[in-house]
């Protein structure tokens, strides 16, 4: 399948570059389409500006709702490096400097290979069945997670509040990997003293009392492919110490044994410990938190993705059902999930989803007498909720104006709802509580308002 991508010219300036990318582009097997006309371009695309575009960041912001958006800059003068992180916080993916076509060609086409592979494996089964949200902060996090999995071995270092799914993220990086060997998961909380240095290392027959057989330990089952040590906060610091050197040396020795064992494993952690805190404590080795943060991430708590409650809540009910179809929702039950505190994160939702499936008998929709009595207690006060006026103070504290609040708030509303409906004006005008024609007044204002921005 050929890559083809859209372009458009925010400089005259940039005229002549852009046709020389073009060419040079064709010759790299990419086709361009110009995107000058369209209101919301999709897919990646480049963007050409010069140092007269005071306009940029907002321009590339309006562009980035819809697709990738590369920058190029082709002033004679570089960008001041305000403008550069401005444009990335917009949404561009990267800015390149202007050089000269073919070069150009060559950096936009390795980064369009980068993204087209990227997408493919963001839209397969394998993860959205796995890591299940389509709110901004979890897709972020999901495609910072398959792109780190699937294009590096770096170790990687999982924190996060409990129930958010650093197991979930562990065993998806295991299965991006294309690693031959297996996932082997150690629980750190559940290492004594007594028996650490063999769930870890092995031992020999004989190796102290009770050893009646030779073990493997943890290092040499993951040989070759991925060692999971779950909560490694909890390691004391001896253990650590033998991690570290595991880790740096790429071998071990079995408890009872002079010989040393290779084992390559590709290293992923969790905790929901503050290490950088333990580290001044002492508590934690620097040196060791350096070698298992090769990159890390933090998988947000349910309060930091309310949009993906009930995508979450459809998921767990068609594993609940014996045919994996699940029930509709009352809108009773939806409000009272949507409105629910979930203290445990996504673990907690899942518990209450189920002890509300396992009420629900017969056919037909979940109802809200299906709510256990004392789950009914846990109702949170009715919208507007703390999430949103924390939207909302931060949009005062920045000095926006009502009319931009509530504009802002209009179209973030429409867009949303219009993503959930498949782009049906019907089913979303219906939803928002305004006619079809209302709703196609309001997106056809905010498509022109956005080609203004950019002219």
């Amino acid at each position: 399948m050929a890559l083809s991508i859209w372009m458009q010219v925010l400089d005259g300036g940039a005229a002549t570059a852009a046709s020389a990318l073009r060419a040079a582009l064709g010759t790299a097997g990419v086709s361009v389409r110009d995107a000058a006309h369209e209101s919301a371009p999709k897919g990646f695309g480049v963007v050409l500006c010069g140092a007269s575009d005071t306009a940029l960041p907002q321009t590339v912001q309006a562009l980035a709702l819809n697709a990738a958006v590369l920058a190029i800059d082709c002033a004679g003068e570089p960008l001041r490096a305000d403008t550069m992180w401005a444009l990335l916080e917009a949404g561009a993916i990267d800015l390149l400097p202007w050089s000269s076509a073919e070069l150009c060609a060559q950096q936009v086409a390795a980064r369009l290979q980068r993204w087209d592979a990227l997408q493919k494996l963001m839209a397969s089964s394998t993860v959205r069945n796995w890591l299940v949200g389509d709110s901004g902060a979890w897709r972020a996090l999901v495609q910072s997670v398959v792109e780190v999995a699937a294009f590096t071995q770096s170790p990687v270092l999982i924190t996060g509040e409990t129930g958010t799914g650093k197991d979930l993220i562990a065993q998806l990086i295991h299965r991006l990997s294309g690693a031959p060997g297996e996932l082997t998961v150690l629980d750190c909380t559940t290492l004594s003293p007594e028996l650490a240095g063999s769930e870890l290392f092995g031992h020999e027959r004989g190796a102290f009392t009770g050893a009646l057989n030779a073990r493997d330990g943890a290092f040499a089952m993951a040989d070759g492919g991925t060692l999971f040590l779950d909560e490694v906060g909890e390691l004391p610091l001896p253990l650590q110490a033998q991690l570290l050197r595991v880790i740096q040396e790429q071998k071990y020795k079995r408890v009872g044994s002079n010989g040393w064992q290779p084992s390559r494993f590709r290293l992923v952690c969790a905790t929901n410990r503050d290490l950088e805190a333990d580290i001044a404590t002492g508590a934690f080795r620097a040196d060791l938190f350096y070698r298992i943060a090769g990159w890390r991430c933090r998988p947000p708590p349910l309060r930091e993705r309310q949009g993906d409650i009930l995508p979450l809540v459809e998921h767990f009910l068609r594993q609940l059902d014996p045919q994996g179809q699940g029930r509709p929702l009352e809108p009773a039950v939806r409000e009272y999930l949507l409105s629910r505190e979930y203290k445990g994160n996504v673990r907690d939702l899942r518990q209450t989803v189920s002890r509300i499936w396992y009420r629900h008998t017969g056919p037909g929709p979940i109802t809200i007498g299906d709510v256990p009595p004392d789950e009914r207690l846990h109702r949170a006060p009715a919208w507007p909720d703390a999430p949103f006026r924390d939207a909302i103070r931060h949009a005062v504290d920045r000095g926006m104006s009502l009319a931009r609040i509530g504009q802002a708030a209009s179209d973030t509303a429409i867009r949303l709802v219009l993503e959930q409906e498949g782009d049906n004006n019907q089913r979303a005008a219906q939803r928002l509580g305004v006619t079809d024609r209302a709703l196609q007044i309001r997106r056809k204002a905010a498509r022109e308002g956005e080609v203004e921005s950019r002219q």
